[in-house]
């Protein structure tokens, strides 16, 4: 049976975020949701999982605080459960740029709705910046899309200062996986000086979501942080798969690589493998096919 995947954020004030641990965890688990939410004194961030009914009967325990009312989420399906057990963990940020005095419910960039947004990227005096990770860029973005170069994004200020000028780059457009790593961003360029700052409301999820393949100026697939490890137009299960030795997202290119061996290594991960590693690699293999063995 399919599963309801859906993802959730919003930056609000929860100064008791500490004492919401345990109920929100209680009630998801009561449910069978699996997957992870974040809460932070700024907000909260989650992505789980379950059957339709269930998922409905969390996001309604959430709204009931009038903190959280106007929560939004965004869904889609996937064919097998993408997450092994919930987890509620307590962060300093919901999303970590590092830059404490980042606020967005003080300022943040104008949404641009998807339907509005090839206008936006397509006018070449925009500067547009995907602020996701390397790894994720390269799997997948927007035509003539600039990619920072990060490994994370708390290094995606390092980035701006060192690249973006206000009094050269009058308007700039940014997007990410879901929204909430660009609703930071654009606060921090609005803070650094910048007048006109747009971001893509939903994010990459939400247009390939609603715009026809047709229409569609995204090029490639969208990484996901669950085991279906990417998406495509319509939100279909993409064709990567995830390599369980390094983590990293591998192509069927990859796939077929003579340093691609499953558990093992990848083509990302080989040249890093030692003979120690190998080993404890392929004794998980090894442990992994004895425990289908016996289901």
């Amino acid at each position: 049976m399919s599963q309801v995947v859906v993802t959730f954020y919003k930056f609000v004030r929860l100064e008791d975020c500490i004492n919401l641990k345990q109920p929100l965890l209680a009630y998801c688990q009561q449910q069978e949701i699996k997957g992870t939410i974040l809460l932070a004194t700024e907000g909260i961030n989650g992505t789980i999982a379950g059957k339709r009914n269930n998922i409905e009967a969390v996001l309604a325990w959430l709204r009931q605080d009038a903190r959280l009312a106007d929560l939004e989420h965004k869904e889609s399906l996937a064919k097998a459960p993408p997450f092994k057990r919930m987890k509620v963990k307590i962060k300093r940020e919901i999303v970590t740029i590092g830059k404490p005095d980042v606020n967005p419910t003080q300022q943040v960039g104008t949404y641009v709705k998807p339907s509005d947004w090839n206008d936006i990227i397509s006018d070449t005096e925009t500067m547009v910046i995907d602020t996701r990770n390397n790894y994720e860029v390269n799997i997948g973005t927007f035509k003539g899309a600039i990619n920072p170069q990060t490994e994370s994004f708390r290094q995606f200020t390092e980035y701006a200062e060192r690249n973006l000028d206000p009094q050269k780059q009058k308007k700039v457009a940014m997007f990410c996986t879901g929204g909430i790593r660009c609703e930071k961003a654009s606060s921090y360029l609005l803070s650094q000086g910048f007048q006109e700052v747009y971001h893509l409301k939903g994010g990459i999820l939400k247009y390939i979501e609603e715009i026809p393949a047709e229409e569609s100026l995204w090029q490639g697939e969208c990484f996901v942080f669950d085991e279906r490890v990417t998406v495509k137009h319509g939100l279909a299960q993409g064709s990567y798969n995830l390599c369980y030795a390094c983590g990293h997202p591998i192509s069927p290119t990859d796939l077929a690589s003579p340093y691609y061996e499953e558990n093992v290594s990848c083509p990302h991960c080989y040249s890093a493998l030692t003979p120690e590693k190998e080993a404890r690699q392929r004794e998980k293999k090894r442990q992994r096919q004895q425990q289908k063995k016996n289901i």
